[in-house]
């Protein structure tokens, strides 16, 4: 179905390199870079342009994903250009009944969207990442690499929880939060900060 559509992955970088192989994954055959400092080609796949470009490239064959891991400039760019978004999903990630993905998202490897579970636009669920049933995921939201979010979780638009947290059932996280590697959330975080540890506990605020 995606043979015949050219994918533009917004950053050449680490992250928009593994979204690249998951576009190659997802059956895409036609993929390039947009990006603001890379110049050539990365395994065959060619920077096009920058982001001041992306208007021009727009036809009815091309669709756009953002390749960036910082929320915030995922939320820049997607605010400032009116582009048709892509939503990949890795094959070997697990995606239960009922499940909204929202446009521009990325589910990567071995991640699980089970039963009931909402997520916003250009969100990032990463590899092996575990989003429980009935979770509610803002827009912008990246859980990293192995995070498990129990049944039940809110997530606030741009929190980023970090690789290997590990969210209680029931539990609300606020907007502009970040959860550190490791941390095991037992209650509610409702102020925009850093938080880590076991328990997690404010750290310091969120800049």
């Amino acid at each position: 179905m995606n043979k015949n559509k050219r994918l533009i992955i917004i950053g050449a970088g680490g992250h928009g390199r593994v979204i690249a192989d998951l576009a190659v994954r997802s059956g895409y055959g036609d993929i390039g870079f947009a990006d603001d400092h890379a110049t050539g080609a990365w395994m065959g796949f060619p920077v096009l342009g920058t982001t001041a470009e992306l208007e021009a490239f727009h036809d009815d064959r091309t669709v756009f994903v953002i390749g960036i891991g910082n929320n915030h400039i995922r939320e820049k760019i997607a605010s400032a250009h009116d582009l048709p978004w892509a939503t990949l999903v890795h094959p070997s990630a697990q995606i239960g009944l009922g499940v909204c993905i929202g446009a521009g998202t990325v589910v990567m490897a071995n991640a699980v969207l089970n039963a009931g579970a909402v997520v916003g636009a250009h969100c990032i669920i990463n590899t092996g990442a575990v989003v429980e049933h009935d979770n509610r995921l803002m827009d912008y939201v990246h859980i990293s690499p192995k995070a498990a979010l129990g049944g039940t979780v809110t997530v606030g638009a741009r929190t980023h929880i970090g690789i290997g947290a590990v969210v209680r059932n029931n539990i609300d996280i606020g907007a502009d939060c970040v959860v550190g590697a490791g941390a095991v959330v037992v209650r509610h975080l409702t102020e925009p900060a850093v938080y880590a540890g076991v328990p997690a506990v404010w750290l310091k605020n969120h800049v």
